[in-house]
C-alpha cells in the first residue's frame, strides 16, 4: 500500500500535531488552503508534481534540495484531483507531503499488489536510491491520522450529502488475513468470506473495524459505502502479552461513533450495523448524548422485551424500577393473528431492485439482568412471498419512521460491496509491511483510497457521462467503482502524457485505435 489514510489510533513517533524539525508547532496552524497551493507548480493546462526531493542526499530528511539527473515521465496530474489533494496539504510537513502525492498517483496507477514499491514502480521511479523515505512516510512520518480522516469526512460530506440530512454512518468489522511472527495484532478468526452457515472457517489476520458513510451516488444511481475512518481490533493475545484490557469491537465502535459526534457535534448521525453490534452498553451510549446518535441494528426474535416502567408513587422508597411486565417474544407476535402488517415498497431491496415487504412495529424496552434498559422502537418485517425469514430490526429513535428504519438498515449492506471491491481492485490483503506503525497506517490508507477514487470520480463522470465501458453481451445502466477507478487512472496517464512536450523527444507514432486498446487494458488491469 502506499497512501496515509486514517486509522483511530495510529501510533506516531511524535506526538501529533508537530511536524518533523518544527516541536511544538501544531500541524496545520497558519496554513489554509491558498499556502497549500504554493506546493505545486501552476501552468494553464495541468498541474506538475514536485519532483525535487528525489534528488535530496543523504539520509532521511535533508534539508537542499537538487533537481535529479533522471525524474519520472508522470509528473503531472489533473487540476480537478489536485484541487482535492492540496486540501490535505496542510496535515503534512512540506517534505513529507512530497511523498503523499507520488504515493497517493502510484497507488491509484498500479495494478496487482498496493505495496510502497509497486506505487514507485507505477511512477518510474524503481531506480529510485532513497526508496526508504516513501516508505517512512507511514512507518515514522509524524501526521494526525484523525485529521486526515476528519477533512476527508467533511470532503465526501460536502460532495454527497445534502444540507439537513442525516450522516448515514455503517459500522462493521473485516478480515485482513496475514500471516508471519513480526505482526503481533494478529489474531485466529472467523473468516466471514470464506464461510458460510455450514461452514466455520478460521484465519489467521488482522481485524479492522471500518466507518463507512453510506451515501447515494448520483451517476451510480446506488448507494455506496465509503470508509473514512478504521481502527485495528487486536487480538486477546495481543492484549494479554502487553498487560493492557481487551477491547471488543462494540467500544472500537462506540469510540468511533463518539469521534464522528464531535466532529458533527449538531447534525443527525444515524449508524447501522449488524447483529454483532447489538450491545445493550453500546445503544445506551449512544442513546445518552446530549446529542443522541440513532443507532440501527437487527434484534433477536426471543430478546426480552418488556412495557416501560411505570411511574413511580407518592413517598415510594427504594431504587426506581428498570422496566415494566414482560412482553410476548417478537417470535410469537410475528405469529399472531390480531398483528397488524403495513406492506412497504423499499426502492433498492440488496441491490435486487424494487420489493414489497410487511412491516408490523411498536416500542418496548429491551433489558438484560445486569445491564441496561433500553428503551426502543423494534420492527418486524417479513416477506408476503415467503422469500426469507421473519426478521426484527431495533432502533433507538422511539419516534423514528418503521419504513425508515428499514430503508437506513438496508444501505448497510453495501459495506460488504466495498469490502469486496477493494480486495478485487485496490489491493487489499497485498500489503506486506510488518513495523506496528505502518501497519496501522497502510490497510486503513487503502480503505481511504476508495473513498479518495469516488471524489475523483465524482467530478469526472459529470463531464463524461455514459463514458464507461461497455460490451455487447454485457450492458451496464450504470457505471461501478471499477470504471470509476478506469476514469481516474486514464486522467492521469492523460494528464502525464499530454500536459506538455518536451524539446527533444523519441515519439513513436502508433494508430489511434491501438492507443485506445491499450489505455482500456492497462486501466482496467487487475
Amino acid at each position: 500500500m502506499s497512501c496515509p489514510w486514517p486509522t483511530l489510533s495510529s501510533p506516531s513517533p511524535r506526538p501529533e500535531g508537530t511536524r518533523p524539525g518544527k516541536a511544538g508547532t501544531a500541524t496545520g496552524k497558519g496554513r489554509g488552503i491558498v499556502a497549500s497551493a504554493l506546493l505545486f507548480s501552476y501552468s494553464p493546462k495541468c498541474i506538475e508534481l514536485d519532483f525535487s526531493h528525489l534528488g535530496e542526499k543523504g539520509v532521511g530528511y535533508a534539508r537542499h534540495h537538487s533537481r535529479p539527473k533522471e525524474v519520472s515521465e508522470l509528473r503531472t496530474l489533473p487540476p480537478k484531483m489536485v484541487q482535492v489533494l492540496a486540501l490535505f496539504a496542510p496535515l503534512f510537513s512540506k517534505r513529507v507531503f512530497q511523498h503523499v502525492q507520488v504515493l497517493v498517483a502510484g497507488a491509484i496507477l498500479a495494478p496487482g499488489r498496493r505495496t510502497v514499491s509497486s506505487a514507485l514502480r507505477a511512477m518510474g521511479l524503481e531506480q529510485e536510491k532513497h526508496f526508504h523515505r516513501y516508505h517512512r512516510v507511514l512507518s515514522r512520518a509524524s501526521w494526525s491520522s484523525l485529521q486526515v480522516s476528519r477533512l476527508l469526512l467533511r470532503l465526501l460530506v460536502d460532495a454527497f450529502v445534502s444540507e439537513g440530512s442525516p450522516l448515514v454512518v455503517g459500522i462493521d468489522e473485516t478480515l485482513e488475513r496475514r500471516y508471519g511472527k513480526k505482526i503481533s495484532a494478529r489474531g485466529v478468526y472467523r473468516d466471514p468470506v470464506r464461510s458460510t452457515h455450514e461452514t466455520f472457517v478460521k484465519s489467521s489476520g488482522l481485524r479492522w473495524v471500518c466507518a463507512m458513510l453510506l451515501v447515494e451516488v448520483p451517476w451510480a444511481s446506488r448507494v455506496w459505502a465509503l470508509p473514512f475512518l478504521s481502527a485495528l481490533a487486536p487480538s486477546e493475545r495481543y492484549a494479554a502479552q502487553r498487560g493492557r484490557r481487551h477491547k471488543k469491537i462494540t467500544e472500537w465502535a462506540w469510540q468511533m461513533l463518539l469521534q464522528v459526534r464531535r466532529w458533527y457535534p449538531h447534525r443527525q448521525i444515524v449508524a447501522v450495523a449488524d447483529r454483532a453490534y447489538a450491545s445493550l452498553k453500546l445503544l445506551e451510549n449512544c442513546r445518552k448524548l446530549s446529542n443522541p446518535i440513532t443507532f440501527i441494528t437487527r434484534l433477536r426474535l426471543d430478546a426480552a422485551l418488556y412495557e416501560p416502567a411505570p411511574p413511580r408513587r407518592p413517598g415510594q422508597r427504594g431504587r426506581p424500577r428498570l422496566k415494566g411486565e414482560r412482553l410476548p417474544n417478537l417470535s410469537e407476535v410475528a405469529e399472531n393473528p390480531a398483528t397488524v402488517w403495513e406492506p412497504t415498497e423499499i426502492a433498492n431491496w440488496y441491490g435486487s431492485g424494487e420489493r414489497t415487504v410487511e412491516i408490523a412495529s411498536s416500542t418496548a424496552v429491551w433489558y438484560s439482568t445486569g445491564l441496561f434498559a433500553v428503551p426502543v422502537r423494534w420492527a418486524l418485517i417479513r416477506d408476503p412471498e415467503g422469500g426469507f425469514k421473519t426478521q426484527a430490526l431495533l432502533c433507538t429513535d422511539l419516534d423514528a419512521d418503521p419504513e425508515e428504519i428499514l430503508r437506513w438498515f438496508v444501505m448497510r449492506w453495501q459495506l460488504e460491496v466495498t469490502f469486496q471491491e477493494m480486495r478485487r481492485h485496490l489491493g487489499f490483503e497485498t500489503q506486506r509491511q510488518w513495523s506496528d506503525w505502518a501497519i496501522r497506517r497502510t490497510t486503513p490508507a487503502l480503505m481511504g483510497l476508495f473513498s479518495l477514487i469516488t471524489l475523483f470520480a465524482h467530478g469526472l463522470m459529470a463531464q463524461a457521462a455514459g463514458s464507461f465501458r461497455q460490451a455487447a453481451w454485457y450492458r451496464k445502466a450504470h457505471p461501478t467503482f471499477a470504471d470509476a477507478l478506469a476514469m481516474v487512472r486514464k486522467e492521469l496517464w492523460a494528464s502525464a502524457t499530454f500536459c506538455g512536450s518536451p524539446a527533444q523527444t523519441d515519439t513513436v507514432k502508433v494508430p489511434r485505435a491501438f492507443v485506445e486498446r491499450l489505455t482500456d487494458a492497462v486501466c482496467y488491469a487487475a
